[in-house]
């Protein structure tokens, strides 16, 4: 195995079990170590304290075990083992209304750069190393194990997630099985998932309980959903008893898949509209119609040197929200950038409320669900954040 060895206490994070070796912490390397490779990474006095893949930028290591042992199918057979353990103890895995749910997150689950998704009978996984996307086919088959016949396909979706500098030429495409039903359920409603040309792995599976929470003030209410990709608020809603609900993407393949799920569940239903539009301009168009208002765009900064501007994105969003909003209407608004912590997404919607001198209050502070679990040791895994905000 090939060796990384650290410059004099830069294994310091590492003591406490922080998952990441960064470029500037390295001291030496051996020459033939190439992008993707494991390696054992030494302090400057030559002790083992852990190992990983390696990977060319700043993050150069992600560590897989601080234990000095073989990275191999056992190992990953017991680290999926873990992470399907910890699922069915939170009752998704054998749930009669749910079979949509995350069963890999990241370093969450002592996996990094792997995320897998499960829809019904398929797995959808997605590398965002190198090292992971070596190894996906081991994964994949540790996988099937370890599920025991609950998945029977596995699709790889790491075209857009993989370091494009790495050149690996790699296209999306079913590693185990193949032409799987797409369609999945979530708390008894159905989607259509799109996990050949759709955003992440085919479905938000983040926004579960905040879609959820939704449906309990939907009752009566206009609603707007936008930035709505699949769909997923807007259903929620209309199951809630919705007065009108529209729906709101500047691409028209997410218009499309967002009336077919509608279409999926409440065939026929005129309560349903959808634009393809931008939304700053349907915003602009949209004065004192609407009193339930979901804003869960894009990530506005996937880089620290993005989030000064993604900030003012945030700010401007939501003032046009609380400036188009009813009186007495409610606004949901997310961030899922990881770079944009908790104060920074709160101080963005502060000041947008502040300008418009709306009189606002704080009903809910959302995150991520329980299936998208945050290490410890490893703070960065916490990115999604939002707001429900009473607007008089």
């Amino acid at each position: 195995m090939k060796t990384i060895i650290l410059k004099k206490n830069k294994e310091e994070s590492l003591l406490r079990f922080h998952p990441w070796v960064f470029s500037g912490a390295i001291q030496q390397m051996d020459d033939d170590i190439q992008e993707g490779d494991v390696v054992r990474v030494l302090t400057s006095r030559r002790e083992f304290i852990a190992v990983g893949h390696y990977q060319v930028g700043s993050i150069a290591v992600r560590v897989l075990s601080f234990q000095d042992e073989p990275i191999d199918d056992q190992l990953w057979f017991r680290r999926l083992q873990a992470a399907f353990d910890m699922r069915k103890a939170l009752g998704f895995a054998f749930s009669d209304t749910n079979d949509t749910y995350r069963l890999v997150h990241g370093e969450g689950d002592n996996l990094p750069g792997l995320v897998i998704d499960c829809y019904g009978q398929t797995a959808v996984m997605q590398a965002h190393s190198v090292g992971m996307h070596v190894v996906r086919q081991q994964i994949a088959e540790q996988l099937v194990k370890v599920m025991d016949g609950r998945i029977k396909n596995v699709y790889y979706k790491s075209e857009t997630t993989l370091p494009f500098k790495a050149d690996l030429g790699q296209e999306n495409g079913f590693l185990i099985g193949g032409d799987a039903d797409n369609t999945a359920m979530e708390n008894g409603l159905r989607f259509y998932v799109d996990w050949l040309r759709g955003q992440k792995t085919g479905f938000f599976v983040d926004q579960r309980d905040n879609r959820s929470l939704l449906q309990q003030y939907a009752r009566g209410k206009r609603v707007l959903n936008m930035f709505c990709y699949t769909g997923g608020f807007s259903v929620y809603a209309m199951r809630g008893g919705a007065e009108m609900v529209h729906s709101v993407d500047s691409s028209a393949k997410a218009i499309e898949l967002t009336n077919a799920n509608v279409q999926l569940n409440f065939p026929g239903d005129s309560r349903h509209e959808a634009f393809c539009e931008d939304a700053f301009k349907f915003l602009d168009a949209a004065d004192d119609l609407y009193d339930l208002i979901i804003l869960d765009p894009p990530a506005f900064a996937k880089h620290r040197a993005a989030l000064g501007n993604a900030l003012k994105g945030y700010t401007r969003l939501n003032m046009k929200a609380f400036e188009r909003i009813r009186k007495g209407g409610i606004l949901f608004t997310f961030s899922c950038s990881q770079v944009v912590t908790k104060d920074h997404f709160r101080n963005a919607v502060f000041t947008a409320a502040a300008k418009t001198g709306r009189n606002v209050r704080i009903l809910h502070q959302l995150h991520q669900p329980a299936d998208h679990p945050i290490n410890i040791y490893h703070p960065e895994g916490e990115y999604l954040k939002g707001l429900v905000l009473y607007v008089e």
